[in-house]
Parts: C-alpha cells; structure tokens; sequence
C-alpha cells in the first residue's frame, strides 16, 4: 500500500462512522417523537350526576251533615244520611223536602278539584221525585236559604241522571255548602213503598295546590 492510498483510507473511515452516528441520532429522533404523539391521544374526563326524588300527590274530598264534623264516606255502602227539614218518609204531592250538606278537600290533598254529581235509585218513590241543589253561603238548609242560593242542579231525575263541574274545590278543608231540595211530583202516589236515593258527589282532580 503505498502512502495515498493509505490516506484516503484514513480518511473517509471517519467520514462514515460520522454519518452512522447521525443516522442513529435521526432513529432515535423519531422514536422519540412518536412516543410523543401517542402521549397526546389522552383526552382529560370529567362527569356530571343529577338524581331525581318522586312521590305521589295526595287527593280525597270528604262530606258533613252538619258542616262542622267532615268524615270520608267513600262508599255507597258508607253514605251520609241527609237529614231533611221534615220527615222525608211522609212526603205530600208538590210539597218539598230540603236538607243541607257540605263538601271540602281533606287537609292531606295536593291537588284541586272540580266535582260532579251522581243520583240513582231503582225504587219505585224515585220515578216521582226530583232534585234541585243550591250552593249556600253558610251551612243550613230550609226554602229561604234554598231561594237565596246559588243554582248548581235544577229539577234532576233521581232514578238516573249526572251533573258534570257543579262546583270546585280550591282549597283543603275549606267547605262548599249545599242544600238539596227533594220535590215530589204532583201524581205522588199514595202510600208510595220507601226506597232510597244515593247521590255521588264525584271529583276528579285538576292542579297542584299553591
């Protein structure tokens, strides 16, 4: 070998372990840098809960005969037993017969409500009777304060018949007076067999209560 070629050997050696070692540097460089853009595919989480509380409302309307002590009568078999200025049990033709009744939302209800009224009978003395309601100032219930009343129903069947939104109730324990007028017709029978006339005060509730 002689010198120049022994000097072109030393010197591109070098030349190629530079460009190997800057070659790695590069490889390195890009592993870096890709482990780098894996880190910023994490997102930050974060959550929000809300939950609900529910229970039921309450509704149920109650009935007095005397418009001071309210009870729930909430069957046929539990009516109240109207009590009428004279004995409705010796009725004469046209002549009629009246008593009072008052209606209010238990203190429980969360609702108001509007109410309609139901008579039926399947006694033969019902098939001569009909029925008319007033609402009244204050409880009580004889032909002056039936005159002064507001009308509610007018001269109804007793065998059969309904009245829808006769009144409303807007208010717990605050009652609605009423006063039943029973008027018998003008060909009452004599001596008419008893039987008996259920009326149905039905409500049906309507808004939430303030």
């Amino acid at each position: 070998m002689n010198t120049d070629e022994q000097l072109t050997t030393d010197t591109t050696a070098p030349e190629r372990g530079l460009r190997s070692k800057r070659v790695r540097a590069i490889l390195a460089g890009g592993l870096v840098l890709g482990v780098g853009a894996a880190i910023t595919l994490a997102a930050w989480n974060d959550s929000e809960f809300a939950t609900g509380i529910f229970s039921g409302g309450a509704f149920s309307i109650e009935g007095s005969t005397n418009g001071t002590a309210f009870t729930e009568h909430a069957t046929a078999g539990t009516a109240a037993g109207l009590t009428f200025e004279l004995d409705a049990d010796n009725l004469a033709p046209s002549e009629p017969v009246y008593a009072g009744f008052a209606v209010q939302l238990t203190s429980a209800s969360t609702y108001a409500a509007t109410v309609d009224i139901v008579a039926s009978s399947s006694d033969t003395i019902a098939s001569s009777l009909t029925y008319s309601l007033v609402e009244t100032a204050t409880f009580g219930c004889d032909a002056t304060t039936f005159a002064a009343g507001d009308a509610l129903v007018t001269t109804a069947a007793t065998t059969t018949s309904t009245a829808t939104d006769i009144f409303t109730l807007d208010a717990v324990t605050d009652p609605v007076f009423l006063c039943f007028q029973v008027t018998p017709a003008a060909n009452l029978p004599q001596a008419s067999p008893q039987g008996t006339v259920l009326w149905e005060f039905a409500a049906e509730s309507t808004t939430p209560l303030p």
